[in-house]
């Protein structure tokens, strides 16, 4: 859908700067206006947002970006106020578009809904969904079937809405045929370029220029006040490693009846349907029609059984599975429960039966049962490693909490070492580098809370170790100054030389451009400027054959009226750019189709930005309280 903007990036750049309107919601400060001890981060209108809620989204997010990077991610960047911020807009912005939505009156009914969990990749087998894995993900994310369909069907109705309203977007064909055309068409450029080293031999530095410039420009020489630290680690993994689980308790959370179904794998059938749909509220007329169709469908099956998906996915109006043949994957017993008489039907089939049409609340069945997956116990030594992990990871979740308490408690209570606290957790202390109030070369410790403890007055000026703090999800460091350097001005001696060819290099340029722009009147005036152009290139908004973009920019807006055409580009650092244009190159004929489908990814994109500052607009407008 999106291969032109992939293509045309520039293109889309150019769009996007003229109709993007940047929104800031929030300050930062924001982010030190709610702890975990509230009760309540927000309210948006009468809706509250609690810090619970809060609090598993961002611990979602955290463990979602964690798998992303291979349990590889900087601590530093699962724990920060932009993080948090984003995560708190999200949630304000969820609540304000559902209450739009439900003003509106937008539903999603209930065939979407299953429709969308059955097409989530990671609930599928064999590219069928299974309800074995369904109920897997929901155990492993303590959820039940009932939140997180209320959660999917929240995320519909949102869509729904974005949808509806990115829609009214327009670009007519004229628009995007000129846009189009502006993209596609090419200028035969060839380049100049006068460098600032050309002309550094030709500067003469005034013997004290460095010490002015170091006298007028101090802060810039100066050096933030630095601490080194030693600290000392807690993950769930130390504590995980010190536990032993023994074959008494493996057995013993077995054999525990409230856990039977945990290793009972359910009696599964693949099914396929047919779907003659008509509303649950239909009239009687509509109802008969439906039937009558669904009874002809079956009629023509008798005759040809082996045709079923082809008919599937020619009559089904079940949009969810008609164009894979109507097949609905592995279905356990209770997961079709909702629809009336369909799993009755499905679970008293024989393997290749396909019934007469089955009545439900979406219409008539015809269904197939494709296959039958007998239900089966996981023994003991099967499921004994997932028995282990499950329990070392619960006995290091709760031992984590009391370890963490005894180190809160003895980092206090001694708070002039932390010998002791590494004696605790048999563990050593770690060294770092120098480190500044803005950050750390050290990912580990490049964190805004443990910045702000270690340069506090009590952990700074009195030496003592900062509190447990909680770096990244089960990770928590305790810390205290081994050494500190206030700030300080580098001294003259040590920076005059950086400054000398600071300097050097600024009037190179500056004689590079002055020379660059006489050129340039030279050439514009038709006479010989003692130019040695490149190589001629033919470039384009949408290619620019690695012409630099300040460079690219001006070639375009260059009047072509008259060729050759000639451009001047400076650089305060690198110099003078002189640029000739010695041929245009028109977009080919641009097709209707080509044309119709720009229009179209246009108007995507400007609905997306309508839709974004319509957001915007809602939350301006909004009763928010933070």
């Amino acid at each position: 859908m999106f291969d032109f903007i992939t293509k045309n990036k520039r293109l889309v750049q150019i769009i996007l700067v003229l109709i993007a309107v940047p929104f800031a919601f929030f300050g930062v400060d924001i982010y030190f206006r709610f702890t975990d001890t509230d009760r309540f981060v927000a309210e948006v209108g009468r809706q509250k947002i609690s810090q619970q809620e809060f609090g598993q989204v961002l611990r979602d997010r955290q463990e979602t970006m964690q798998r992303l990077l291979g349990g590889r991610a900087d601590p530093a960047l699962l724990d920060n106020p932009e993080l948090r911020l984003g995560v708190l807009e999200g949630l304000v912005r969820q609540r304000l578009l559902l209450s739009r939505a439900a003003q509106l009156d937008l539903a999603v009914p209930d065939s979407q809904l299953q429709a969308a969990i059955a097409g989530v990749p990671a609930f599928q087998q064999d590219g069928k969904f299974s309800d074995a894995r369904y109920e897997q993900f929901l155990r492993a994310q303590g959820k039940t079937p009932l939140g997180f369909e209320a959660e999917v069907r929240q995320d519909l109705m949102i869509r729904r809405l974005t949808e509806a309203y990115a829609d009214t977007a327009l670009a007519s064909m004229s628009v995007a045929e000129r846009l189009l055309r502006a993209s596609e068409q090419r200028r035969e450029v060839s380049r100049y370029t006068l460098t600032a080293g050309q002309f550094a031999p030709q500067v003469k530095l005034e013997a004290d220029a460095a010490q002015k410039y170091y006298d007028n420009h101090r802060e810039e020489f100066q050096t933030p006040e630095q601490v080194r630290l030693e600290y000392i680690v807690l993950t769930l993994d130390h504590v995980a490693a010190q536990i032993r689980v023994s074959p008494e308790e493996l057995k013993k959370h077995y054999d525990d009846p409230g856990r039977a179904a945990q290793f009972r794998v359910p009696e599964q059938r693949q099914a396929s349907h047919i779907l003659v749909s008509v509303d649950a509220g239909a009239a009687a007329e509509a109802r008969q029609a439906a039937r009558a169709k669904a009874e002809q469908i079956h009629k023509q099956l008798a005759q040809n059984p082996g045709k079923f998906s082809e008919f599937a996915k020619q009559y089904s109006q079940d949009p969810g599975s008609a164009a894979q043949g109507g097949d609905l994957g592995f279905i356990a017993r209770g997961a079709m429960k909702d629809l009336k008489g369909f799993e009755d039907a499905l679970f008293g089939m024989r393997p290749g039966e396909i019934s007469a049409p089955v009545e439900s609340q979406y219409g008539f069945h015809i269904i197939r049962l494709t296959a039958v997956q007998p239900g089966k116990t996981t023994s003991f030594e099967e499921a004994r490693g997932q028995i282990e992990s499950e329990l070392r990871k619960q006995l290091a979740g709760r031992k984590f909490a009391e370890v963490a308490e005894n180190l809160s408690n003895i980092v206090f209570e001694q708070a002039d070492s932390l010998k002791p606290a590494a004696e605790l957790l048999k563990t050593g202390i770690q060294t770092s580098g120098w480190l500044s109030r803005r950050g750390a070369e050290e990912k580990l410790l490049n964190n805004e809370k443990l910045l702000q403890a270690v340069f506090s007055e009590d952990v700074l000026r009195n030496k003592r170790n900062t509190e447990v703090i909680e770096i990244a999800p089960n990770t928590l460091i305790t810390a205290r100054v081994a050494q500190h350097k206030p700030a300080a001005v580098r001294p003259f001696g040590e920076v005059s030389g950086e400054i000398a060819k600071k300097l050097t290099a600024r009037q190179a340029a500056q004689l590079a451009a002055s020379d660059g722009r006489a050129r340039l009147e030279k050439l514009r005036q038709g006479h010989d400027a003692g130019v040695k152009w490149g190589p001629a290139e033919l470039v384009s908004r949408a290619d620019p054959r690695g012409v630099p973009e300040a460079v690219l920019r001006q070639v375009f807006r260059l009047d072509v009226t008259k060729l050759p055409a000639y451009v001047g580009v400076e650089d305060a650092e690198s110099g003078y750019t002189l640029v000739k244009v010695s041929r245009v190159v028109e977009a080919q004929e641009i097709g209707r189709e080509e044309t119709q489908a720009f229009a179209q990814q246009l108007r995507q994109l400007l609905g997306q930005e309508e839709f974004a500052a319509y957001v915007a607009s809602l939350m301006l407008k909004a009763d928010v309280k933070l």
